[in-house]
C-alpha cells in the first residue's frame, strides 16, 4: 500500500506563488508514477503535472510554463512549484500515485489552493 499526504495549500493573490508537497509512505519502491491533479467546484478533475519513476515529466496545458513538478532523491516526496497563479487555478489539489505490477492507484485527501485578491 501507498499512502499520500499533501500540504502547502492556502490563499494567495493573483500573480503569487505557492509550493505544494506530497509525502508518500508504504511501498514507495514500487511507485511507477506520481501526479498532481486538481478539481474545482463543478468541474472535472484534471491533470496538473506528473513525474514517472524514470524521470519523465508531463504537464497539463493550462499550467505549462507556470508550474514545475519535482521530487526528492529518496523519491518519497514530490513538489509542485506554482508561479504566476491565476484565479482559475483555484481548486483542491490532489496527489496521486500509481504503483505495483497491476497499476494500483492511491490518492491523497487534497489541499485547497485559493487564488483571490
Amino acid at each position: 500500500q501507498v499512502q499520500l499526504v499533501e500540504s502547502g495549500g492556502g490563499l494567495v493573490q493573483p500573480g503569487g506563488s505557492l509550493r505544494l508537497s506530497c509525502v508518500a509512505s508504504g511501498t514507495i519502491y514500487n511507485i511507477n508514477v506520481m501526479r498532481w491533479y486538481r478539481q474545482a467546484p463543478g468541474k472535472q478533475r484534471e491533470l496538473v503535472a506528473g513525474i514517472s519513476s524514470g524521470g519523465g515529466i508531463e504537464y497539463g496545458d493550462s499550467v505549462q510554463g507556470r508550474f514545475t513538478i519535482s521530487r526528492n532523491s529518496a523519491r518519497d516526496r514530490i513538489y509542485l512549484e506554482m508561479n504566476s497563479l491565476k484565479p482559475e487555478d483555484t481548486a483542491n489539489y490532489y496527489c496521486y500515485a500509481e504503483w505495483g505490477s497491476w497499476g494500483t492507484t492511491s490518492w491523497g485527501q487534497g489541499t485547497q489552493v485559493t487564488v483571490s485578491s
